[in-house]
């Protein structure tokens, strides 16, 4: 075998540190995001909060209609198409990158220059008076949410106005702890005695009669259900708080029977099993249906279902103005006194002064890589907000058919970064929160010849089932027809599939 030497010349796409931050940034949440800035905040000692209002950087949000120059598209694009070749380009998946060095190199490529001052970066937040958490106006979710009182709470407020000796009241205590969110007591009754108790059998039988009256003290409680162990117990608990009246009575003999008849509404079988007269059974199925399946819904902590819209669209005259939302956007900047000290000392040679470099320029790249990030939100929210103008005007009957590579193409960028950006960011819209995604959607044909968005059609499905007739409910067959009526052609299996998505029962479970 012959050795030899040889020059080969070849390109391979190498992802900075930079770009992985900002990719992986782009596709955070926003409590994400808040998660990733307390991070970095206690990491890095470069980093720092500002509670002022500091000119904006020449690359913020003001300039988010710059153009984008062509080196960035290509950057961009072989980024993208790294990070996503083995995904749909829909979707933000993990990355698999080949980055040179083992360790991350912050000093960047020479490409993108900061400000002398590295100021903080941030829009204001509106004033809130903190001494009026009542002023919906101006609480946050967050604030209104820490004053909601749980069930346990409420439970426990109840159980102070009852006459009991130590021993029930812990038992009490015990079982109002052990429910779940929805107000069901899951675990029977002798599992729970025997975790107390253990392997004595005396005491074992002792707490499991402590328990069972406590239970009786609990379901007697408000909400009416609570404490119930299954769903037939709990509509039979509400049933019973009510008159005795035949229409109670019947739905107390339905409850007894298999709950998948209540479920299909079969009057006739539900009628021959409780001997009772079908108006009777009707009766008593329209008293079930205005029960409460989870008494402890009403008591489930609001804060965990709280929406930070990223973006505002007001309506500004005749058109709509597009804004970020100042209060999930951090105000950071370098800390000035570190950055002076380490600029002093830049002669000094040495392990820890080059990692105190590195840090300080981790601490810009970040700041850049967030101002960037919001940028790209505003900029894609802001092409939506142009294409879906009727359904700003309308509401969701006026939307159009809208794919990602159409606002890709608009703002010359990828079709997965769009992917990325409208994935967990949310538009608080006059109609209401949406998440970016809501508004694209596929298109269906019509018969003159063009496209009706998939979500115009759902919302036109909503409208024709809450205005049907009870007593006749319209079939997937019948909304079918409807849309054809209205020049939309979309086939009866399509019809279902949206009903399915919009929570919609079949026809036969909406029969009153």
């Amino acid at each position: 075998m012959k050795q030899s030497l040889s020059l080969r010349v070849s390109q391979h796409l190498s992802l900075t540190p930079q770009l992985q931050q900002s990719i992986r940034l782009l596709q955070l949440s926003t409590l994400e995001m808040a998660q990733e800035v307390e991070q970095m905040l206690d990491e890095n000692p470069f980093l720092e909060r500002s509670e002022e209002v500091a000119e904006r950087e020449a690359f913020g949000v003001d300039a988010v209609d710059a153009p984008v120059s062509t080196g960035d598209l290509v950057s961009e694009w072989s980024a993208d198409n790294a990070s996503s070749s083995n995904s749909s380009s829909s979707e933000g998946d993990d990355f698999s990158e080949e980055v040179g060095g083992s360790e991350p190199d912050w000093e960047g490529d020479g490409t993108v220059s900061f400000t002398p001052d590295d100021g903080e970066w941030g829009g204001e937040a509106a004033p809130r008076n903190r001494n009026d958490p009542h002023d919906e106006e101006t609480a946050s979710a967050a604030e209104l949410a820490s004053e909601h009182i749980s069930l346990q709470a409420h439970l426990h407020q109840q159980a102070l106005g009852l006459r009991l000796n130590e021993e029930e009241r812990a038992a009490l205590y015990f079982l109002i702890e052990s429910l779940n969110d929805d107000g069901y007591l899951d675990e029977p009754i002798a599992d729970l005695a025997a975790a107390l108790a253990g392997d004595d059998l005396e005491a074992r039988e002792a707490t499991e009669q402590a328990l069972n009256l406590a239970l009786h003290w609990l379901q007697h409680m408000d909400p009416a259900g609570v404490g119930a162990r299954d769903l037939a117990e709990c509509l039979r608990l509400q049933i019973e708080e009510l008159r005795n009246s035949p229409a109670a009575q019947a739905a107390l003999a339905m409850c007894a029977q298999p709950l998948d008849l209540l479920a299909r509404r079969d009057t006739k079988r539900l009628a021959a099993a409780c001997r009772l007269d079908e108006a009777v059974v009707r009766e008593g199925l329209a008293l079930i249906g205005h029960l409460e399946p989870k008494p402890g819904r009403r008591f489930v902590n609001v804060e965990r279902n709280a929406i930070l819209p990223d973006v505002i669209v007001t309506k500004a005259g005749r058109g709509f103005k597009v804004q970020l939302n100042p209060d999930v956007m951090p105000r950071l900047r370098v800390h000035d006194i570190y950055a002076n000290a380490l600029r002093q000392g830049r002669g000094e040679k040495g392990e820890g002064a080059a990692g105190m470099q590195q840090r300080l320029q981790e601490a810009r790249w970040f700041i850049k890589n967030i101002q960037q990030r919001f940028d790209t939100i505003l900029r894609v929210s802001s092409a939506i907000v142009e294409r879906q103008r009727n359904f700003f005007m309308h509401g969701e009957l006026a939307m159009r058919p809208l794919v990602l590579r159409e606002i890709a193409d608009e703002l010359g960028l990828h079709e997965s970064t769009i992917s990325r950006v409208t994935t967990a960011k949310y538009m608080a819209t006059p109609f209401g929160t949406y998440e970016l995604k809501y508004f694209f959607g596929s298109s269906l044909g019509t018969e003159t010849g063009g496209n009706a968005s998939s979500t115009a059609v759902r919302a036109l499905i909503k409208q024709f089932v809450a205005s049907e007739d009870l007593a006749k409910p319209l079939s997937d067959n019948q909304l079918s027809e409807m849309l054809k009526e209205q020049g939309i052609e979309c086939a009866r299996r399509t019809v279902a599939k949206y009903r399915e998505a919009l929570r919609i029962a079949p026809a036969n479970l909406r029969k009153r």
